[in-house]
């Protein structure tokens, strides 16, 4: 065994285990740099079309700025979480560059990789065996919490950092540490703010706790304390940081806590341990240590027990350290305490609200406790057994992490090992789009807003047409820069006067105002694939494509032409009241009773509806029943959950409801409708019956 800790090749296979990992949890296809399918919903899209727009902007200082994702909302790379770190390596390159070209993937097997080569020298400070530290390795990899931020928030998947930080920490003699720490700090700041901060508290503390017992003079402390942080705050200045003013500090400290019962809650990542209740924003403070380290800990229990390890000892070596990761605890379980579904609450000072409030997201700061546990788990085991029976003990709790947990990374594997596509699909069909893209700079929502029901699409468009705009997706956002924008929006609705060189997407609330000042003479306003369009100047245009406009008369429910599908996976004011927020698919009613408003033209004879229903093993049926305009027009009975085909014939007693009152409206009755809660199916409380995937009219 000996002989085998000092080959070289022992120091591979840390990094062999990482890449073994990568396959299995997240699989090859995220590897190849044209493949954006597994990108394209949520966070991940938002740090792929950053990393567009910067890519094709020209150089700004600091080089951070990402002005054309955002225009006067002021971004920066930082703020699209794009990985600044990568998208200022990548960026020199883009002439040569493929047009598609994604550096997420590869950042996700670095991840792997990284955190098997720390976690290696981690535990090699408890044991020189080869066998030992490899198995210690495979359970910090193997770490739910980084695993889940792989699923959305990609640069927060570099829980390496925390580890190399740690390393640094808890070796007791770094050669070089003001070049190690430095590296690290500046790697971390070009990577996340929250990941920053954790690290560069591990850093004040080694640092505080190194001084204290005389291993650094004074003056040396002093020295890199000025150094550091003066490069740290070169690295933040040039990322953007600083680019959106008051918008670093958000709202939802307390709400995004973690639960005291995080280690242990498997939030379905367990064939073993249940899903325990917890609070509408705990998922933020997901930590769960996974069932193979549960295991070991009780082993690691004995060893306390038999006190055959001495931690006080230990411990008493890193007193500023303990401090350290005892704040980050306080600070992660926040004002209000969550034990599963009971809460404390303490008062805390407005200002320090305030100051929490720029990481809102309070559960993630418990990262580096969770690993400190997961190394203080190991080292008992380690030190407390001999190598074989540890090996075992080790080995086992291995085997059941990686097996127990399959349940929760099989998910991120399947949605990272979807079909292949260097282009997303697009709902932006019609011709007008690539006419307008030749006629505008700009694209802008109406009222500007961050993460706008359409930002997405918006987006997308404008960075395969090389436009700016404002419909974006950020982490942060400046307040003043916000509010500068919405009064400049207000004051074109009131005006009817728009900037030349912009398309404007406007929501419902807008087009209501635009309707009573639009210059139809040259402007025009129209529905477009679904989407409300101003385009100023169009009229005078003579290359524009011909558009039919809508102008003043432009009503809040559009019509619905013969032949034309109306999908539902938006907000849209076809349904009234009864309905939850879209999503991707389409929309489930909400509560027994649901109502649609549609306009339809007065040839029409029958609507086609595709929906989904609420149907489970243990309730078998959805009675529905459709009324139009007070007059019965179908009931049926629907007993399977997909492939629903629904068609209401427009009775000439229907048309002639319609005809007097100008508006259809479908009061729909759901008499079966049931909550997955009650069926014990999670805890989502929504009574649901029919889901709205869309409506044709013929």
């Amino acid at each position: 065994m000996k002989a085998l800790g000092k080959h070289w090749a022992v120091s591979l296979l840390p990094l062999l285990m990482g890449i073994v990992a990568f396959f299995m949890v997240i699989g090859p296809r995220a590897l190849d740099p044209q493949n954006i399918a597994w990108l394209d919903s949520g966070d991940p899209a938002t740090h792929y079309l950053g990393w567009v727009f910067f890519r094709h902007s020209p150089w700004t200082f600091p080089i951070g700025l990402n002005p054309s994702y955002g225009l006067e909302l002021g971004n920066a790379i930082i703020f699209s979480d794009s990985n600044p770190l990568l998208a200022l390596l990548f960026k020199p390159f883009n002439s040569i560059l493929p047009e598609t070209f994604q550096y997420f993937g590869f950042w996700l097997l670095a991840c792997f990789v990284l955190q098997a080569w720390f976690a290696w020298k981690i535990v090699g400070l408890a044991t020189p065996n080869a066998v030992l530290r490899l198995l210690g390795a495979g359970l910090f990899v193997f770490s739910p919490p980084m695993f889940l931020r792989m699923g959305g928030h990609l640069s927060l998947a570099g829980h390496f950092l925390i580890l190399a930080a740690l390393y640094l920490a808890l070796h007791p003699g770094v050669q070089k540490r003001r070049l190690a720490w430095g590296t690290l700090l500046a790697v971390t700041a070009l990577v996340h703010a929250y990941l920053l901060a954790m690290v560069a508290l591990i850093w004040i503390a080694d640092l505080a706790g190194k001084t204290l017992r005389q291993q650094l003079t004074r003056r040396t402390a002093i020295i890199e304390l000025i150094a550091l942080f003066l490069l740290v705050s070169l690295c933040c200045w040039q990322a953007g940081y600083f680019s959106v003013g008051d918008g670093t500090v958000s709202g939802g400290f307390g709400l995004y806590r973690m639960n005291l019962l995080a280690p242990i809650d498997s939030n379905g990542w367990s064939l073993i341990l249940p899903d325990l209740p917890e609070g509408s924003g705990d998922y933020e403070g997901f930590n769960y240590l996974g069932s193979g380290t549960l295991l070991l800990a009780i082993c690691a229990g004995v060893v306390l027990l038999r006190r055959k390890v001495d931690m006080r000892r230990v411990v008493g070596r890193l007193p500023i350290l303990l401090l350290a990761l005892i704040g980050l605890l306080l600070f992660a379980l926040s004002n209000e305490i969550g034990i599963g579904l009971f809460n404390l609450h303490y008062p805390l000072p407005q200002k320090i609200i305030k100051w929490a409030n720029t990481f809102r997201a309070s559960g993630r700061m418990f990262w580096p406790v969770f690993y400190v546990i997961v190394f203080v788990v190991i080292y008992l085991v380690v030190r407390g057994n001999r190598p074989r029976t540890a090996g075992c003990l080790l080995a086992v709790a291995l085997c059941v992490q990686v097996v127990d947990t399959h349940s929760g990374w099989v998910g991120v594997r399947e949605a990272r090992m979807m079909t292949p596509a260097a282009q997303w699909p697009t709902t932006l069909h019609d011709p007008f789009w690539a006419s307008a893209a030749t006629h505008y700079r700009n694209i802008r929502s109406l009222a500007p807003q961050n993460q706008s029901d359409t930002w997405q699409p918006l987006a997308s468009y404008a960075s395969t047409h090389g436009l700016n705009t404002d419909a974006v997706y950020l982490g942060r956002m400046g307040s003043q820069a916000l509010e500068r924008a919405q009064q400049k929006a207000q004051q074109m609705l009131a005006t009817g006067q728009y900037d030349a060189d912009s398309l404007y997407i406007l929501d419902e609330k807008s087009m209501l105002e635009a309707v009573k000042t639009v210059n139809s003479d040259s402007d025009l306003l129209a529905r477009v694939d679904g989407l409300v369009v101003l385009a100023p100047g169009w009229k005078h245009c003579a290359q524009c494509l011909s558009m039919e406009d809508e102008g003043r008369s432009m009503q809040v429910v559009p019509m619905i032409k013969l032949g034309q599908q109306q999908v539902f996976n938006h907000k849209t004011y076809h349904l009234a009241q009864g309905w939850s927020p879209p999503e991707a698919w389409g929309t489930w009613s909400q509560g027994k009773n649901a109502e649609i408003l549609l306009r339809v033209p007065p040839q029409a004879q029958r609507l086609v509806i595709e929906a989904l229903a609420f149907v489970q093993p243990t309730h078998l049926e959805q009675n529905v029943v459709f009324s139009i305009n007070g007059i019965h027009a179908l009931s049926t009975r629907l007993t399977q959950l997909q492939g629903n085909r629904i068609e209401i014939a427009l009775t000439p007693a229907i048309q002639q409801a319609v005809a007097s009152d100008t508006m259809m409206r479908i009061e729909v009755q759901l008499p079966d409708a049931i909550s997955p809660k009650q069926l014990g199916l999670g805890g989502d409380e929504r009574v649901m019956g029919l889901g709205m995937k869309s409506l044709t009219v013929q």
